[in-house]
């Protein structure tokens, strides 16, 4: 199957057609809950968590961001359920981190205000690639050495500081949303439901060098294989709506 494009099909459909142990890293999102008619389209969860498990190189990362849906008053819990299946098929959760949204959407409900997605970090196997991404300090330790707690003889223990000035990034990711946040390639907001290009492309960095197949299975406006190919990483991906496709493509020109 051609690399970098985006193939007009249904992702089962598509992933099917793939070789056994050909992606590095796949970063998507899929429809939440009640949007599992997706443009009129069916969403086979299970399926495609087992090719997804298929395709993936040993060593190999899925990003699943996903939410759930509030109903009758109770959230769905079906991230958790997916989560949970999906280390039933046979990857590890190696990581569950949170996508924050800086300036949500505005709700009024009975609750606080919801501003967050998890971020299911899968793994086939041992990671084969970790890229940290380090942030500044707020403070730099001035000393070279500092005194712990004492052992169990009653010693003083010292251990020597780092003196770097940078710190590995917490696994709680913090992204402005909206317009002039998200993208600004203000066609991409004709799809309902795109995440930051930052996210992508910190995930992208994090979990893949360059060279490797990145795939998004809902590419939806595009924005994965953007960030891939800004990357210098080749990109694969899925979508069944021709519409979402034709957004995509102009993002990618």
């Amino acid at each position: 199957m051609e690399l970098n494009k985006i193939h007009n099909m249904d992702c089962l459909e598509g992933l099917r057609l793939l070789p056994d142990s050909y992606i590095d890293l796949t970063v998507t999102s899929p429809p939440y809950d009640d949007l599992r008619s997706y443009n009129g389209y069916s969403f086979d969860f299970e399926n495609i968590a087992k090719e997804l498990y298929r395709v993936t190189k040993d060593g190999g990362i899925v990003v699943w961001v996903v939410n759930d849906k509030t109903k009758n008053g109770s959230e769905t819990g079906t991230s958790f359920r997916q989560a949970l299946y999906f280390k039933e098929i046979g990857f590890n959760l190696h990581d569950t981190m949170i996508y924050a949204k800086n300036n949500p959407t505005p709700c009024k409900a009975n609750r606080y205000q919801p501003s967050f997605e998890y971020m299911f970090v899968l793994s086939k196997g041992k990671p084969k690639t970790f890229n940290p991404i380090m942030e500044d300090k707020i403070y730099k330790e001035s000393r070279k050495e500092k005194w712990y707690n004492k052992n169990i003889d009653g010693e003083q223990l010292k251990a020597k500081v780092s003196q770097s000035d940078k710190k590995l990034r917490l696994n709680i990711w913090n992204y402005s949303v909206g317009k002039h946040h998200t993208t600004k390639d203000s066609i991409a907001f004709k799809h309902p439901a795109i995440f930051p290009e930052k996210l992508a492309e910190d995930h992208i960095l994090s979990w893949s060098n360059e060279g490797d197949i990145v795939m998004d299975i809902f590419m939806g406006s595009g924005t994965t294989a953007k960030m891939a190919k800004l990357n210098n990483r080749k990109y694969i991906g899925f979508e069944i709506s021709q519409e979402y496709i034709e957004i995509a493509k102009q993002r990618l020109i």
